[in-house]
């Protein structure tokens, strides 16, 4: 049996406020794309921002107590303590702050429409159902291999797309090109969280994708989600969608190193730590290549 001291408060660990950067980095890459084609705009970014934070403490909540409820969590988890399973906070509460968040997203979220319209809405509408269907639902995304391109769609595509559109109310490849690099760091932390949880989950019938792959592929799929980012640079600066400040990122790169190793040779709770970097990774990586984007 795995034991776990809890040294903070069951709140923080429910909210688990290390997963909030990376749900950040993308809207800030959106938002340094608006800046580089004049089309900033404060308080729509600043909007975009807060609902995206506010969608991802809903995420983790639900997390929580959905994968509580079908019994997937249990007294063998490998990572972090988990707040309804081991009773540190009842459910109904856990639950309650998810709809609680949910609401005051959907708050920031008609905002957002009112100043971006029907695309908006459409895009609103969309993350609040797939925040719920991620580890609820008759289907969830998380329990059925989708869990990396759910991370991808969402905190690429939809958070740095969103973020630039509710700003410029106009759409082009550049923000779509960059949503891609941090698109796939997120899936990779994704990849890495599934990757560690391969005995649970498999004992639990949660077939996530690197159930479906095994150890092997699913440590290629990861490290593949960790290097394409960094191939891409060239290809954004060529193409004249990224200025050579862009190059920063690859300053990130000594992060990445040590993740290949860890990834076909670590298992268990030391892809704990190796979960970690490749968030720091993602928010690094995200940041400095905002600045190539200005």
């Amino acid at each position: 049996m795995t034991v776990q001291r809890v040294t903070s408060s069951p709140w923080f660990l429910a909210i688990r406020p290390k997963t909030l950067p990376a749900s950040a980095a993308p809207v800030i890459v959106g938002t340094a794309c608006a800046i580089g084609d004049g089309g900033f705009s404060f308080f729509p970014a600043l909007a975009a921002l807060v609902g995206a934070l506010l969608l991802q403490v809903a995420v983790n909540l639900a997390n929580d107590y959905f994968d509580d409820k079908h019994g997937i969590d249990s007294e063998e988890r490998l990572g972090p303590i988990r707040v309804t399973q081991s009773g540190l906070i009842p459910a109904r509460q856990v639950f309650a702050a998810m709809v609680g968040c949910l609401i005051l997203a959907t708050v920031v979220g008609l905002y957002l429409v009112m100043k971006g319209g029907l695309p908006i809405l459409v895009i609103g509408i969309f993350c609040i159902i797939s925040a719920l269907a991620y580890s609820g639902g008759p289907y969830p995304i998380a329990s059925n291999g989708l869990g990396e391109i759910f991370a991808f769609v969402f905190f690429g595509p939809v958070a740095v797309c969103g973020a630039y559109y509710v700003q410029t109310l106009d759409m082009g490849i550049r923000p779509l090109i960059a949503s891609i690099p941090p698109g796939l760091l997120v899936a990779a932390i994704m990849n890495v969280n599934n990757l560690r949880d391969i005995p649970t989950d498999t004992v639990a019938g949660k077939n996530t994708l690197s159930v479906r792959l095994g150890r092997g592929i699913s440590s290629v799929t990861c490290g593949l989600l960790i290097l394409v980012p960094f191939f891409m640079l060239p290809l954004l600066h060529l193409t004249g969608l990224m200025s050579s400040l862009g190059y920063l990122a690859l300053a990130s790169a000594p992060l990445a190193v040590p993740l290949f190793r860890s990834l076909f040779y670590e298992a268990g709770t030391a892809l704990n730590d190796t979960l970690a970097k490749t968030a720091q990774l993602s928010v690094l990586f995200s940041l400095l290549f905002a600045l190539g984007l200005l």
